[in-house]
């Protein structure tokens, strides 16, 4: 088995916990707050992982360049705005369903990857994708009266244009990661993975803590508060970036992010055993359709 493969399963998990975890944190704070949690707590465990590779591993860190930095930024602001929507999608759709809708990530990270780098992907990867983003629109309309037109014109409803806009910058963000990461050139996977954890998860939580100073000081003392649950939160999803980092760094993203719908198989669980939140059968159906994308991936790419 490629190491991309288990790496991209566990960042799956754990990002499914932090989303879980969002969803609770947006019950006490904003959606800003409940934003800025997974990176401002995430700063410390970004760090550690890189004094780990560098201390224990005996690795080199890398110096930085001009490519470098361009890709994290785009990558940095691209994933604060996804993550923003998509937690502000919470509040109007099941934690299943606001969750799919974010799920076409894969369809446009192989588009944005043609587009800036020229990277292709085979027939069989491209039936893969497919068959998962038809079981995310699937799930979209789960709780309408089931036709072709209602499938169509449920991506131009307001929630599934907020879903869809958080892919796209989910899309551009996981491009722009990897990017970044080759853009180093060395010494190794998990060392480039970390540093430009490191330097990506630094730069989000300047910028949005800067803006709550700015705009919401008022929700800087609700995340206090919640220190508890943001602290597991900033862990889980520091620890589930760097896993996507590194994936992103051996495979095209596009692939990694495709692998990565085994996520809505968490979600799901996480529906039904922690919000105790009701799955109809078409939900169901648009969940095995994305497993059979990933078993297609696996099997055909």
């Amino acid at each position: 088995m490629e190491l991309w493969i288990p790496i991209t399963v566990a960042a799956a998990f754990l990002q499914n916990l932090r989303s879980a975890a969002q969803k609770h944190l947006k019950s006490v704070m904003g959606t800003t707050g409940a934003t800025f949690v997974r990176f401002g707590f995430g700063v410390p465990f970004a760090c550690l992982y890189l004094w780990l590779l560098g201390s224990v591993g005996g690795y080199s860190v890398p110096s930085v360049n001009a490519d470098f930095l361009f890709w994290v930024v785009i990558g940095a602001f691209g994933q604060i705005g996804a993550t923003f929507l998509l937690i502000h999608l919470f509040s109007h759709r099941n934690f299943a369903v606001g969750t799919a809708y974010s799920r076409t990530e894969p369809a446009q990270a192989a588009l944005f990857g043609l587009i800036f780098f020229g990277e292709t992907v085979s027939a069989g990867a491209l039936a893969a994708i497919a068959i998962s983003v038809f079981g995310v629109m699937l799930i979209s309309v789960a709780h309408m009266q089931m036709s072709w037109r209602n499938l169509v014109t449920s991506v131009f409803a307001r929630n599934a244009m907020i879903g869809l806009a958080s892919g796209t910058l989910f899309g551009i963000s996981a491009v722009a990661y990897r990017a970044a990461s080759l853009a180093l050139g060395g010494p190794n996977f998990a060392v480039q993975a970390a540093v430009t954890l490191v330097w990506t998860i630094c730069l989000q939580t300047l910028v949005m803590l800067g803006w709550m100073l700015w705009k919401d000081r008022a929700e800087i003392g609700r995340i206090v508060k919640a220190w508890r649950i943001s602290l597991f939160t900033g862990f889980v999803g520091a620890t589930a970036s760097f896993g996507w980092f590194m994936a992103m760094t051996l495979q095209q993203a596009a692939i990694v992010k495709a692998l990565a719908q085994i996520e809505m198989l968490f979600t799901f669980a996480a529906t039904v055993f922690f919000f105790k939140e009701k799955i109809n059968r078409y939900e169901t159906i648009g969940c095995i359709l994305i497993v059979l994308g990933i078993i297609v991936l696996v099997l055909l790419r």
